[in-house]
């Protein structure tokens, strides 16, 4: 009989505590969502409005795309690195704005390509993620009081690679960039060079050789671009940690818009 009572008190104890973790992550000022393409193809997102909305006024839009670690279905692990600044007090009274973090499902990309790798072609097709991704984002324009003007994608080490793809096949839509530790094909420079980029990348990464970054970066200024560079001396591939949390990079990113 005790130990059935100290089992009964172990399992109340336990779903107790899920209980507050699961309301916890309800609090999340970003709301669960489900996009539905008419291929009957599903990606999860999360999606921030603006705290205040003025029914005259239009807003910028943020695309967060995570890393490969963020990867599922369960619509939470991707606000893990980067949104949670994005969507602190202080950032979205000073940058109000949409921003839809959307998750790749498990064994996805969201550029079908080698991480690994020196160099790589940027591939004919989009990955069904990225394809997903981008009407997404058409949607959105249309549902929401979006400034077509200033809409932004940014995103970390596979994230980082979908913001190179995305940005080179739809230079017509963004306004402007920013990737942390990914990697581009260097190929599509003049397509991108009259957008406003900021890449940042650790000079002790492993994981995404940080000559991947360097290279494109070198690409867009030969075709005539200026981008922004950023690598950090004593960081590996969490440098999202300190691009995120650089008010300057805020600064920047939301004084962009297009002509």
């Amino acid at each position: 009989m005790l130990k059935l009572l100290l089992l009964g008190a172990v399992i109340a104890i336990a779903l107790f505590a899920f209980t507050r973790t699961a309301a916890a992550k309800d609090e999340s000022p970003l709301q669960k969502h489900v996009y539905r393409s008419r291929d009957g193809k599903e990606l999860p997102y999360r999606l921030l409005t603006p705290s205040t909305q003025r029914s005259d006024k239009k807003y910028p839009l943020v695309i967060f795309l995570h890393g490969a670690g963020e990867r599922g279905t369960d619509n939470e692990k991707q606000l893990v690195h980067g949104v949670p600044q994005f969507a602190t007090n202080e950032n979205q009274e000073n940058y109000p704005c949409f921003l839809i973090a959307p998750q790749c499902p498990d064994g996805q990309k969201w550029v079908d390509v080698d991480w690994s790798s020196d160099s790589h072609q940027q591939p004919k097709e989009p990955a069904d993620s990225g394809r997903l991704v981008l009407e997404l984002i058409e949607a959105s324009i249309k549902k929401l009081p979006v400034d077509p003007k200033r809409i932004y994608i940014t995103g970390l080490s596979m994230g980082g690679y979908g913001v190179w793809d995305l940005l080179a096949r739809r230079p017509d839509l963004f306004a402007a960039a920013a990737a942390v530790c990914g990697g581009a094909d260097e190929a599509t420079a003049a397509k991108i060079k009259h957008i406003p980029v900021w890449a940042f990348h650790g000079a002790k990464d492993t994981a995404v050789k940080p000559a991947r970054s360097r290279n494109m970066i070198a690409a867009l200024e030969k075709a005539g671009g200026k981008p922004k560079y950023t690598e950090y001396a004593d960081v590996g591939h969490n440098s999202w940690d300190r691009a995120y949390k650089d008010p300057e990079f805020y600064q920047w990113l939301f004084a962009q818009k297009k002509d």
